[in-house]
């Protein structure tokens, strides 16, 4: 009983504040109020079923989840990669890590421009635009975690005959693995900020171009239906992270 009590209060506790926002939101929308400049929740809940109805809604939310993974995976892969690479060779370290750190001062939306000139307007400047705010928390926490592996232990281990592979596998990708976790979790989340910002460029679907074409219009509801759709993505996005490290670092405590 003490128990199944502490699972609900911790399962409800992160909730207290959105369920106090949407209080808010509600007073501040009833009946009376001006109702201009933010709907109602029943007016938000009313277009969320018309385009549930019509299909839009699933052909945003495919489009704007397809576009993310595929940045997601561009970035993730590219900044894996290279972080293997300087984490363990001396020389590739001196010649990539000062100019990625450069790069990494750069905000994308500056950069935005030249993805443009460089890409054209279709789907792949959206992809790359993710790609390159994905890579960088992905690169620098994986390095950071190979950079603090003990050497010490990958020496005993070559003492004790492991082969290069079981090394890596056995010392070094345990050892790395929750730094790694890090950049992915940090990596969700900017994941989503930069899809905001690329579906505002020349297309015709994604929650950015609902967004867009709905700001055009002043259809508030939709609007705030985007937001909300963002919102929950991201809480998905970082459920499934905190999912991911449960099963891939048993040996932390909870």
């Amino acid at each position: 009983m003490v128990k199944r009590t502490g699972n609900i209060v911790k399962f409800g506790i992160p909730w207290i504040i959105p369920a106090f926002v949407l209080l808010l939101w509600y007073l501040s929308t009833r009946p009376g109020m001006n109702n201009t400049l933010m709907p109602s929740p029943d007016k938000v809940i009313q277009k969320t079923f018309e385009m549930i109805k019509n299909g839009q809604l699933w052909e945003y939310l495919s489009v704007s989840t397809v576009r993310a993974g595929k940045g997601l995976l561009l970035g993730g892969f590219i900044g894996l990669t290279l972080a293997f690479l300087t984490g363990f060779n001396r020389i590739l370290d001196l010649t990539l890590d000062t100019s990625i750190q450069m790069l990494r001062t750069i905000p994308v939306l500056a950069a935005i421009s030249i993805m443009i000139i460089w890409f054209g307007i279709g789907e792949r400047v959206k992809v790359y635009m993710v790609a390159f705010g994905v890579f960088f928390p992905i690169y620098i926490n994986t390095y950071h975690g190979i950079k603090s592996i003990d050497k010490g232990l990958m020496e005993m281990g070559a003492v004790y005959g492991l082969s290069r592979f079981r090394i890596f596998t056995d010392i070094i990708l345990p050892g790395a693995l929750p730094s790694i976790l890090v950049g992915v979790r940090l990596s969700l989340g900017t994941m989503w900020l930069l899809l905001i910002a690329s579906e505002q460029i020349a297309t015709d679907a994604g929650i950015g171009y609902m967004a867009m074409s709905a700001r055009e219009l002043l259809q508030m509801d939709k609007i705030v239906l985007a937001i909300i759709l963002y919102a929950i993505l991201g809480k998905l996005s970082d459920a499934w992270a905190t999912w991911l490290e449960r099963k891939l670092i048993r040996w932390r405590e909870r």
